[in-house]
């Protein structure tokens, strides 16, 4: 990554999202407003179920820990992307352009590990009651907690192996507003189209495996419930409907880059908005819009941090 890299190309430019001046200031309100409000969104989360104990649960560990993900999807390439919005030259160093990629599956892959492992939970607590506390222990949350951050270092660092070798000898723009590695693939001085296909055909793998699985266990949830009772099945069903949301917030772009033949530019760049900035702002308010458990806690949140302020 340092040799001949380097030496030939020590930036990218972005093409940006528009070139009309009234649609940047309504993008940059906009993802202003959104980036704003996720971070505060996920940040009273955190705060809420590491402070009060009625969510000292493993359901409520795993949401913070989703929220601790959220943080990473929306600052790693939404606030550069604000910046650049009024900047006539957009730009990004070559070290800048891999550390956005790392992070960017890093945090993806973190987020599928941790849905995946939400939906054990709700298996475990809606079809084994009795043996819930038992098999969600501390010592689980944490082994799910630890393996989604060990995948997704392994995932991203398997990705940009792809990448830091191949040469960079002229072209270096971006039509794009931050670093995604198909984009980067194919500004390489070399012939890339397999290597480009493999790399799509693996994230596509993957988004569209975990989906599936995440499809499955939740089907599996309700036939189960069904069969034992109709009160259940109604309860399990209002439980599961943010779970079920979320994921389809999550994968329903990914899976559309990945699998959809030739997506235009204009396509690719909303989706790319709306994976890093509307998704993460939407989990927070999914996950407590019907939780009175959440609500409560928030609301505590909030009311002590306005006395700190007025005390201090």
């Amino acid at each position: 990554m340092d040799g001949a890299n380097h030496s030939v190309v020590s930036e990218f430019v972005f093409l940006g999202l528009s070139n009309s001046w009234e649609i940047q200031l309504v993008l940059f309100v906009f993802s202003s407003m959104l980036y704003v409000a996720s971070m505060t969104g996920n940040s009273l989360i955190i705060l809420a179920v590491t402070s009060d104990p009625h969510l000292h649960s493993p359901m409520y560990f795993l949401l913070a820990n989703l929220s601790f993900t959220d943080l990473g999807v929306s600052s790693v390439t939404t606030p550069k992307m604000i910046y650049d919005l009024y900047r006539k030259q957009k730009v990004i160093s070559f070290s800048g352009c891999i550390a956005q990629i790392f992070f960017i599956h890093v945090t993806g892959a973190v987020e599928m590990v941790l849905l995946i492992a939400m939906a054990f939970d709700r298996y475990v607590a809606i079809c084994k009651p009795l043996h819930y506390l038992t098999i969600m222990s501390p010592w689980m949350c944490i082994f799910f907690s630890g393996s989604a951050w060990m995948i997704g270092h392994i995932y991203s660092v398997v990705q940009l192996a792809f990448v830091v070798n191949l040469p960079f000898c002229g072209p270096h723009v971006l039509d794009s507003f931050y670093c995604d590695l198909p984009g980067l693939i194919r500004l390489a001085c070399t012939d890339t189209y397999q290597l480009e296909l493999m790399v799509t055909a693996n994230s596509g793998f993957i988004s569209v495996g975990s989906f599936f699985i995440l499809i499955i266990s939740y089907v599996v949830i309700i036939v189960t419930v069904q069969k034992h009772s109709s009160a259940g099945f109604s309860k399990a069903l209002s439980t599961l409907s943010a779970h079920i949301t979320v994921v389809v917030l999550s994968f329903g772009p990914l899976m559309f880059l990945y699998t959809w033949p030739s997506p235009s530019t204009h396509l690719d760049k909303f989706l790319a908005i709306f994976d890093a900035v509307l998704t993460p702002f939407l989990n927070p308010i999914i996950y407590t819009f019907r939780n009175q458990e959440m609500k409560v806690a928030m609301r505590r949140v909030c009311r002590q941090l306005v006395s700190y302020r007025e005390i201090s």
